[in-house]
């Protein structure tokens, strides 16, 4: 997709590849990486060096026990892994979250809707489905929100966002999303701590939504 303007930075792409990303956040990476062409060969280019950095490492003498386990582990039969391919709007590693089933969405109010695929001490991973021309209540961060345009497109104070491309917010952003004109507007959001709302009812609803 040649049209992406906002792309993962390089920070968080290091930590996807030596696996340092939290789950929530992971999700989010590795779902734009899978609709862009130049954060896949940059996350290539770090899993590359990483095997050579590994490759460069002095030998480390393993203890017989050590050794052992690991060829019996060998010797156990193989798992099958399923494998989730795209399935419209959304990449393979959505339908794994989904577990190759489409989204169950819940009603946030104002024709907002949610899927929520994961949520825990880590953070939480979903989709919104946003009509166009509605907002999102202003909010600020504790922490990171990463929010990947998979269908439509929304505005707010830091740009405009399209399919593919990933608005990164931190603990200093505060904004208010709003779908653009057209197709409502669907998203793939995690966030490694709960949003901070400015109005009270979404603060007073927050606990029931888990957002």
């Amino acid at each position: 997709m040649t049209s992406i303007q906002h792309h993962i930075p390089d920070h968080l792409l290091l930590a996807y590849a030596s696996g340092n990303l939290s789950h929530p956040l992971a999700a989010v990476v590795a779902t734009h990486v899978s609709m862009c062409l130049e954060c896949r060969a940059a996350l290539e280019a770090h899993q590359m060096i990483g095997g050579e950095l590994i490759e460069a490492s002095p030998d480390v003498e393993l203890s017989r026990d050590l050794k052992s386990s690991v060829l019996d582990l060998l010797d156990l039969p193989e798992a099958p892994v399923p494998e989730y391919s795209r399935s419209g709007i959304y990449p393979g590693p959505v339908m794994e979250a989904l577990k190759g089933r489409q989204p169950s969405w819940k009603k946030l109010g104002a024709g907002v809707r949610q899927c929520i695929l994961s949520h825990g001490a880590e953070g939480s991973v979903r989709l919104l489905q946003i009509p166009p021309g509605m907002a999102v209540p202003d909010h600020g961060h504790s922490g990171l929100e990463l929010t990947l345009v998979l269908q439509g497109s929304f505005s707010d104070e830091t740009g405009h966002f399209g399919v593919g491309d990933i608005e990164i917010a931190d603990d200093d952003v505060e904004h208010t999303p709003i779908a653009d004109p057209g197709a409502a507007c669907i998203c793939l959001a995690a966030t490694e701590a709960p949003l901070r709302f400015n109005a009270f009812l979404p603060r007073l609803l927050q606990p029931i939504f888990r957002i």
